[in-house]
């Protein structure tokens, strides 16, 4: 499993003082381990790309991040220049305050926007911020996700406290059923804690502790 686990790993770092050297780290790190993708804030989309251009690493952004407040029209402008300037994978924040309104249909218009500015380019991952919802919530969250055309559900930026668990795994993945890709993301710092992931339904990694990961040692963060 460890040999095809790089290949479920978004190498991530999404920390606001990351130095362009440190781009240039998870970008070589991601070619010698063949991770699925670098996982980066959107500034060094360009950069991630110039540096992956010849390799089958995909350069993954994130877009609405880390709040998901931004308005829909911003997170497609946010998508469409992302693409242009190399990312094939979009992580977006959904509106949890709308969510938490009970305005669904404005939830799913926000999805919908990205999903249709990547639509043929890029795949598309909508993070819920699971450490938010509570269980109705993150089941309405997965559902409107799928019927936005979104490619994945993810479990939480890391950045408002919490992460994935096996349980919120478990019932993103029988939310959305076998067609929709599941993403694990914050806390997952060991080669077990990802395995139990995968084992709950999980189809991709998200991390900073990526090289850990595979070498069965102990991460020591999340971005």
């Amino acid at each position: 499993m460890k040999q095809n686990l790089a290949k479920m790993i978004d190498h991530t770092q999404l920390k606001p003082d990351t130095p362009k050297e440190k781009i240039q780290q998870i970008c070589e790190e991601a070619k010698e381990h063949g991770f699925a993708s670098v996982c980066v804030n959107p500034h060094w989309v360009k950069t991630s790309y110039d540096l992956l251009e010849d390799t089958d690493v995909k350069v993954c952004t994130v877009v609405g991040f880390a709040l998901g407040a931004t308005t829909k029209e911003t997170k497609a402008f946010e998508t469409r220049q992302a693409i242009e300037q190399g990312a094939t994978e979009i992580d977006m924040v959904i509106n949890v305050g709308e969510l938490k309104s009970g305005n669904e249909d404005i939830v799913q218009q926000d999805i919908e926007a990205v999903v249709r500015e990547a639509e043929g380019k890029a795949i598309v991952k909508v993070i819920i911020e699971t450490s938010l919802l509570s269980e109705d919530e993150k089941v309405k969250a997965c559902e409107l996700a799928k019927a936005a055309g979104a490619d994945f559900v993810k479990t939480s930026t890391g950045f408002n406290g919490g992460g994935a668990t096996i349980e919120d795994i478990s019932l993103m993945r029988k939310t959305v059923g076998p067609d929709v890709g599941v993403k694990a993301s914050g806390g997952v710092r060991d080669y077990e804690g990802a395995k139990a992931m995968i084992e709950a339904g999980a189809t991709r990694i998200g991390a900073s502790s990526g090289i850990a990961i595979i070498k069965g040692e102990q991460g020591t963060s999340d971005y």
